[in-house]
């Protein structure tokens, strides 16, 4: 799996587990919609930390919150 599809499923993951919209991420972190749709959809190859700070802080999370999942086992991820 490549980086940004773990980090899709990833954010999907907390937003269901939240029960929040992307639109609900959008208004509290201020991360554009389409910014956050494009990660969720994965059409960027790379994400960038300053946003993914920005979701987590959406998410009321840390980083390593949001990192903490075995998707991103090296394992799990591709080189």
């Amino acid at each position: 799996m490549k980086l940004n599809e773990a980090a899709s499923q990833r954010l999907s993951e907390l937003l269901a587990e939240r029960n929040m919209t992307q639109y609900q991420l959008y208004a509290r972190s201020g991360v554009t919609r389409g910014t956050i749709s494009n990660i969720i959809l994965c059409r960027n190859k790379a994400l960038n930390l300053r946003v993914l700070h920005e979701l987590c802080q959406g998410l009321d999370i840390n980083l390593v919150d949001f990192f903490d999942s075995p998707l991103f086992d090296n394992d799990n991820l591709d080189p």
